[in-house]
């Protein structure tokens, strides 16, 4: 048996049990967390399981009260449950076979805030990179610069995101989730008020590199704490409510940006970043706990950066799946890049109403998060992706055709663009789930390359267009077209559906 896989420490513990059904897993928590559930076992007239002894001894791996749980029960590896010792001649009571991962030992409010305050911390980063897109065209007239100039500020984030999470996610595996999360929002507030008081646009440029780096953490981090404590259909589950605050927060982004740009001038909005991200530090050195265990970080074969990030690019499927996922992110990012100029310079909006527009758009990510988490439990997400990458091509076309030609005027581009942009929001948590499920023992590696190739081929592609133009919608829809399309190979010639292993109960 591997490293990944030998018990964590416990105190008072015996050999293992023949476990004869392959999901039943035992664990011991507080007596307080059984009490509950064994009244209303006993209201119902079935058994119910028995109090816990209170004296007996709890270790706690990764902030959960768990006894026998192995190190490779929170990375990945499967677990290998142990049965406590007796004390004063009574047996310790197990827990049903419904927790059958780390999280699912969590009493049910801290699960909720786990979910709430990681969420949070996943918006970081969109909030980061969108809220001043409405602004965009006041920094051109203020700093009196290109269009093309100003986007590539933009860039600039998302270069620096793409670069912190190859630095934070491997980092967060070697050294635990919590420490490189704290850093990482603390630089982030930092380069949020240098963006604020910025004089030029040269050094806008760097306090948003800085920017994005220090929000890097964010996503990566939150991702790979989520991983170590669930995987399967309840990974599915737990990282859709993640995908939804994270897909809704770039849309949501500019409408808040456009309703602050009434009430204060655009440095205001990064002012407002810097205070958001404050109390996200606030709540994650408060309240969130380290969720990989030491004995996780030395696992054989995991141990090294080298090793982890042969173990992920190795995989075809999570190659595959990153090229998915970064050309599906790449066409949104285009469209977000670019449709301030789009429907303020072309159609004429002003900030209210584009922020009215992404209002609407909001409606499709979350119908796309909150379905595709059904649908992947039941048909496999790779499935719920082959659907979703072709409705985004379709999508694009009909905003390069409509958009050039002028038919059905505004509707013919904001009708398809609904489509595109609820498609991408049925493959955010497919995505996710394909490219970390496999991977629990190198969490953190895995959940970097995947974002990192995100904001990095975003940020090299959405200036395409600014350089075609912005007379009308369609060179966007023909960058989102060229991205939908490579999507759709990458899927069906790389990570080929039929081949990817059903996900576990």
């Amino acid at each position: 048996m591997s490293t990944a896989t030998q018990p964590i420490p416990v105190t008072e513990v015996s050999p293992a049990p023949d476990l004869r059904q392959p999901d039943a897993r035992r664990t011991d928590v507080r007596a307080s967390d059984l009490h509950e559930p064994a009244q209303r076992a006993a209201r119902r007239g079935s058994a119910a399981p028995r109090p816990v002894d209170d004296d007996l001894d709890v270790a706690r791996t990764a902030g959960i009260p768990v006894i026998g749980v192995t190190a490779g029960m929170p990375t990945g590896g499967i677990p290998t449950i142990e049965r406590p010792a007796r004390r004063n001649g009574r047996s310790p009571v197990t827990l049903p076979s419904s927790v059958v991962h780390p999280g699912d030992a969590l009493p049910t409010r801290k699960r909720v805030s786990y979910i709430l305050i990681l969420g949070a911390l996943t918006a970081l980063g969109p909030f980061t990179m969108d809220t001043y897109l409405p602004s965009m065209p006041r920094l051109e007239t203020d700093f009196n610069v290109s269009t093309a100039i100003i986007q590539l500020t933009l860039t600039a984030t998302t270069v620096g995101f793409g670069l912190g999470q190859l630095i934070v996610g491997p980092w967060s595996d070697k050294v635990g989730r919590r420490t490189p999360l704290i850093l990482a929002t603390a630089v982030h507030i930092l380069a949020s008020l240098g963006v604020a008081m910025a004089p030029n646009v040269e050094l806008l440029s760097l306090f948003r590199l800085l920017q994005g780096l220090g929000a890097a953490a964010s996503g990566v981090v939150a991702m790979a704490m989520v991983r170590d404590l669930f995987s399967g259909h309840r990974l599915v589950t737990m990282l859709s409510r993640l995908a939804l605050v994270n897909g809704l927060a770039p849309v949501i982004a500019p409408v808040l940006g456009s309703q602050l740009l009434l009430i204060m001038p655009w440095r205001g909005i990064f002012w407002v970043i810097a205070a958001y991200s404050a109390v996200m530090l606030v709540c994650l050195t408060l309240w969130i706990v380290e969720t990989r265990p030491k004995e996780a970080r030395l696992a054989s074969g995991h141990s090294s950066v080298g090793q982890r990030f042969k173990s992920v690019l190795s995989d075809r499927v999570f190659v595959g799946i990153v090229i998915v996922s970064a050309m599906n992110f790449s066409g949104l990012f285009s469209y977000l890049s670019s449709s301030s100029f789009v429907f303020q310079k072309v159609y004429h909006f002003d900030a209210q109403q584009y922020g009215a527009l992404f209002a609407v758009n909001s409606v499709g990510i979350i119908i796309g998060v909150q379905s595709a988490a059904r649908l992947a439990k039941r048909v496999g997400p790779q499935w719920v992706l082959a659907v979703s990458t072709a409705t985004m091509t379709i999508a694009a076309a009909l905003i390069v055709i409509l958009g050039s030609t002028g038919t059905f005027g505004i509707w013919g581009v904001i009708v398809p663009l609904w489509f595109f942009i609820a498609s991408c929001g049925f493959g955010f948590p497919c995505v996710q789930v394909l490219a970390l499920n496999g991977h629990g023992a190198e969490a953190g590696t895995a959940a970097s390359l995947q974002g990192a190739s995100n904001f990095a081929i975003a940020g090299l592609i959405s200036p395409l267009v600014g350089l075609l133009g912005v007379a009308s919608a369609a060179p966007m829809g023909i960058v989102m077209l060229g991205c939908s399309n490579v999507s759709v190979c990458a899927l069906w010639f790389v990570v080929r559906p039929r081949t990817v292993p059903a996900l576990a109960r």
